[in-house]
């Protein structure tokens, strides 16, 4: 229903109920029946005057609050004069047994009666309007603030290793000069996968970590044709931990860095270990270390308490998903190696659905 719809719906079924409740209080105090057309009078009256009210405050919405006070107050002054105005002009023609003021003051309460009614309508008009207004820069505030996370998540999508491919196309070519088609074959495949996921995936819609550790195995196998058996992977997926929704391509930059900083700068390579579970409070725990010298992108006691560019991103994506609700930790390993923690509320499919 449009707010122009609404404002006569309530305007007219607020004055008839005036009218009404004016009749059944005249027959009350044992009035004749023929009061009906003095009390119809007397709120079809009511409506026009509020709807010159009203008329004035839209005109004069838009200017400073002081401005608009002295325009409100003069129309119900206005208002009110025309209100006592016609009243009395009512009394005199269509109540033969009412007798009109012996004074002045008699008048004047005509006017205050109207002052005091129109005030109260006007103070429920400028209440509604006031509060539609502000639920309008609400929801406007919430919009900005929405699109402003989904361009910054696209951004940070798009932040992944540029090396990567490089690297893996290198590694297809040199496999094609060894004539070893087959692998090369497979590698292309992997990264057939791979970049359709990576492509296809919205950064702002969530998965499910088993299609997550999916594309993972999918990058791993690319990365072991490469490293051969100095490439070594562990996955331990505990149930109900696979259901669980996930930002998408959440792990990949720290797989990413895993490897570089892990696993190529070790002569005899190393493990890099991915376990996943739900804890207590619904919360999904997803813990990926690697046993290499690491690097400075991984060190958390840099100054920045962030890192490089692919933790700083997976930082920055946990805090737009889930605010204060997130935890995210790098922890050196003894006697060489890094864990990295993630923690964020345990969500299903089906449960996202029935929000």
């Amino acid at each position: 229903m449009n707010r122009q719809r609404q404002f006569w719906l309530l305007q007219t079924g607020a004055w008839t109920a005036y009218g009404l409740e004016s009749f059944l209080s005249e027959i009350g105090y044992g009035r004749p029946l023929d009061m009906w057309r003095l009390n119809a009078y007397d709120a079809i009256c009511g409506f026009l005057l509020t709807l010159g009210i009203r008329t004035v405050l839209k005109a004069t919405w838009s200017q400073p609050p002081a401005q608009r006070v002295r325009w409100g107050i003069a129309a119900l002054v206005v208002a009110s004069i025309i209100g006592g105005y016609a009243w009395w002009l009512a009394v005199s023609s269509m109540c033969g047994d009412c007798k009109p003021p012996k004074s002045w003051l008699g008048y004047l309460s005509y006017f205050f009666g109207w002052l005091q009614l129109l005030v109260a309508w006007t103070g429920a008009y400028v209440g509604i309007k006031l509060a539609r207004q502000l639920q309008h820069e609400k929801e406007t505030a919430l919009q900005a603030t929405a699109m402003a996370h989904q361009a910054q998540l696209r951004m940070l999508r798009y932040q992944l290793n540029p090396h990567f491919l490089f690297n893996t196309l290198n590694a297809i070519s040199t496999l094609v000069l060894d004539g070893r088609s087959e692998q090369a074959n497979g590698m292309v495949g992997a990264l057939s996968g791979f970049l359709r996921y990576s492509l296809d995936s919205d950064p702002e819609q969530k998965v499910s970590l088993d299609q997550e550790i999916g594309s993972i195995q999918r990058y791993l196998a690319i990365e072991q044709v490469r490293f051969g058996e100095r490439l070594r992977v562990g996955i331990l997926v505990t149930p109900p931990a696979g259901d669980g929704l996930v930002p998408s391509l959440i792990l990949q930059p720290l797989i990413e860095n895993a490897v570089k900083y892990g696993i190529s700068r070790r002569e005899e390579g190393g493990r890099i270990e991915i376990i996943a579970r739900v804890v207590d409070g619904g919360v999904l725990d997803i813990v990926l270390r690697d046993n290499g010298p690491g690097s400075l992108s991984y060190r958390p006691e840099r100054a920045d308490g962030q890192g490089g560019v692919g933790i700083t991103n997976t930082r920055e994506r946990l805090r737009v998903l889930y605010g204060d609700r997130q935890h995210f930790e790098i922890a050196r390993l003894q006697p060489q190696g890094t864990e990295v923690r993630l923690q964020f509320p345990f969500e299903t499919a089906s449960e996202n659905r029935t929000r």
